[in-house]
């Protein structure tokens, strides 16, 4: 187990079931710990059996992993939810944490760039830092790394299964149009 995910050990999951497949959810004491998008089709068995390599502790349900768990599963659904849950932040940087918090205020149905994350957490400079922050963002959706593009709405990547389109499909979820190039319109 590497050393972010010693540090935010989670002891509770759920999966979700989306029609791309089924996704999961891992928690701890402090809060959610991750995310694992159903982007990969993956079954429930499948999900079960990387959250257990992953966490082995996690094996049990909380209220917290299934609330969470039936709100993904109803964003993927096409249902506009908050995503107002505890986060497990011990094994964020003060940088990511002031990062994380800016993106998740990011509105359903909006995006952001990478510069105007960085102008917004005063390090006007530091939009390659914003992309290795978004990169490392281990709950995806709950903290929408995909509302953030680069400055001509282009598609910078996507650290989740299935990378750009993936992201671009969220994009077209939450209503955002997208060019033939996959620019945010």
């Amino acid at each position: 187990m590497n050393k972010a995910r010693e540090q935010g050990a989670g002891k509770y999951r759920s999966v979700f079931t989306t029609d791309l497949g089924c996704g999961g959810v891992v928690a701890n004491t402090y809060g959610l710990v991750e995310v694992f998008l159903p982007f990969a089709g993956s079954t429930r068995k499948e999900v079960l059996a990387r959250i257990g390599e992953l966490y082995p502790l996690a094996m049990g349900e909380t209220p917290l992993t299934k609330e969470a768990a039936a709100r993904l599963a109803r964003y993927f659904a096409g249902e506009r939810v908050e995503f107002d849950f505890p986060i497990d932040r011990r094994r964020f940087t003060l940088f990511q944490c002031s990062v994380y918090d800016v993106v998740a205020r990011i509105p359903y149905g909006a995006v952001k760039s990478y510069g105007e994350i960085a102008r917004e957490v005063m390090r006007p400079q530091a939009a390659r830092g914003i992309g290795r922050a978004m990169a490392g963002n281990p709950l995806p959706v709950i903290i929408p790394c995909h509302r953030v593009v680069g400055a001509a709405g282009t598609m910078t990547g996507y650290s989740g299964p299935g990378g750009v389109v993936s992201k671009q499909w969220l994009l077209r979820l939450e209503g955002i149009g997208l060019t033939e190039r996959g620019r945010v319109g």
